[in-house]
């Protein structure tokens, strides 16, 4: 297990817009920066740079959580889930969970 990878997915996961861009990407793939920016004004209400936009791609994918390819002058981007896999696998869902208090106070979104 390589722990600097983990805090790089944990780090790239912690953004809302990062968040919100994943969230895009896993609802169509292949999409451009421009694509992208589109998609986020549009139903996430962030209206951040292009220039900040790519910014977030490039830590999503240092942190292995997306792919990237060019196509003529454009670059088109594609979720990669795998390594989300080591954070279900490092905290499994248990089946005997204590289901008797269901919320959960502090935790941000």
């Amino acid at each position: 297990m390589h722990i600097i990878c983990h805090v790089d997915i944990y780090r790239a996961i912690a953004d809302r817009t990062r968040r919100a861009i994943l969230d895009e990407l896993v609802d169509r793939s292949g999409q451009s920066l421009f694509e992208l920016c589109g998609r986020l004004i549009m139903k996430h209400g962030i209206s951040s740079s292009r220039q900040a936009i790519s910014q977030h791609l490039d830590v999503l994918e240092a942190a292995g959580l997306i792919r990237t390819r060019r196509e003529g002058r454009s670059k088109l981007h594609w979720f990669v889930g795998a390594p989300l896999k080591a954070i279900g696998e490092r905290w499994p869902i248990s089946t005997d969970e204590d289901t008797s208090n269901p919320t959960e106070e502090g935790i941000e979104e």
